[in-house]
């Protein structure tokens, strides 16, 4: 038995955790010795706003003795943007040390590619984002009322760096530093390598920008050259991030595993969704290969489209189906994954982003009606 945190959030991610819920019963259903106990926890919007909590202590360490956690969506205009992404999803991943945000990027048969020409033999690739440093580790701040002296020594090191001259008494300077830890860059290559061997892709992919930012990446470029010596069978190669952006759309075809920083890998990977129909395809995992791991739809909460059943839910039942691959149940995710192409293929059930009129729940039916098939 696995013991599963759901935490269904904000907007449309109680619809869309519903049917990924319905799935994994179709899949417990139809796989002997498999069974799930499901534990739902309140955190989000609605909490937020009745008690003031985010997160309490003793909620994580409730969540600390589930086998994983299975996350729906998280943001509501009715709480400042940051307060629920910070306090909840960044806490979560900061607390179980989930330091792999681990995207695939798959084009399935039945769905249209936005590129011209591509097809499912075109895109199919993994992204392992770094997911606990980068720009994300919340060092920063802005100048404004600190004494003048202070002020002061801002303005003459903007002067001095920049040929800059800030007027002290009326110009707000902000900043925002990233952190790259050798240990922590070192431990997300590793999984990508290893990644690679056991998906049996040839060629790893390091991003950064060290032309530019080059005391953060050049550290991480370093490590890359490190690790990659251990893994002589697979091929490595050195891109910056815009051009991997270019040449996502131009040659998507060419990738096999990116492994990248924290915050480049958080833009490339909305791309990647698209490259693959939408972002009501692309499921992620923020994963720590020893501790508890989470698993979510890449997208939003969408609150305009919440309660209205209309919501592409595959998203957060391929997220299950990593989940699933995650705890070891290999066979389990592999039924999920076919149940999914064989909808998509019919195509006699789609959401609106597909091009039909069918509900949420009618997508969560045909794929678990579909394992039970198997």
């Amino acid at each position: 038995m696995y013991k599963i945190a759901v935490i269904p959030g904000d907007g449309i991610g109680p619809e869309v955790i519903r049917e990924g819920v319905k799935v994994l019963h179709a899949v417990e259903d139809s796989t002997p010795g498999l069974s799930f106990e499901f534990v739902e926890f309140p955190y989000g919007a609605e909490h937020y706003l009745k008690t003031g909590e985010l997160v309490s202590e003793e909620g994580l360490k409730q969540l600390e003795k589930m086998d994983a956690i299975y996350l729906g969506a998280l943001g509501d205009p009715r709480v400042p943007t940051g307060v629920l992404e910070q306090g909840i999803l960044l806490r979560l991943r900061f607390y179980f040390e989930q330091y792999v945000n681990l995207r695939p990027v798959k084009l399935y048969p039945g769905v249209p590619c936005p590129l011209i020409g591509k097809g499912p033999g075109h895109i199919d690739f993994y992204v392992v984002r770094e997911n606990t440093e980068d720009f994300y580790v919340a060092i920063g701040g802005r100048a404004s009322g600190k004494s003048r002296a202070e002020l002061e020594v801002l303005r003459s090191i903007y002067e001095a760096k920049f040929g800059l001259d800030i007027d002290v008494d009326r110009d707000e300077i902000a900043y925002q530093i990233g952190v790259i830890s050798r240990k922590g860059a070192e431990r997300v290559i590793r999984y990508a390598f290893e990644l690679a061997r056991a998906k049996g892709k040839r060629r790893v992919t390091s991003v950064d920008k060290a032309n530019v930012l080059t005391h953060v990446y050049s550290l991480w470029r370093e490590v890359f050259e490190r690790v990659a010596k251990e893994y002589p069978d697979i091929e490595t190669e050195f891109a910056f991030v815009d051009a991997v952006a270019m040449w996502f759309v131009k040659n998507p075809e060419w990738y096999q595993v990116v492994v990248t920083p924290n915050m480049f890998g958080d833009i490339l990977t909305d791309l990647g969704a698209m490259l693959q129909g939408g972002l009501g395809l692309a499921p992620g995992g923020n994963i720590n290969p020893e501790g508890v791991s989470m698993f979510e739809p890449i997208h939003g909460s969408a609150p305009r489209h919440a309660g209205k059943n209309v919501a592409n839910p595959l998203a957060t039942i391929l997220a299950g189906q990593m989940m699933l691959e995650h705890l070891g149940e290999a066979e389990a995710a592999r039924k999920v994954e076919r149940a999914v192409i064989e909808v998509l293929k019919e195509g006699k059930v789609r959401t609106y982003d597909l091009g039909g009129r069918s509900s949420t729940s009618d997508v969560g039916d045909a794929v678990a009606e579909k394992i039970r098939e198997m």
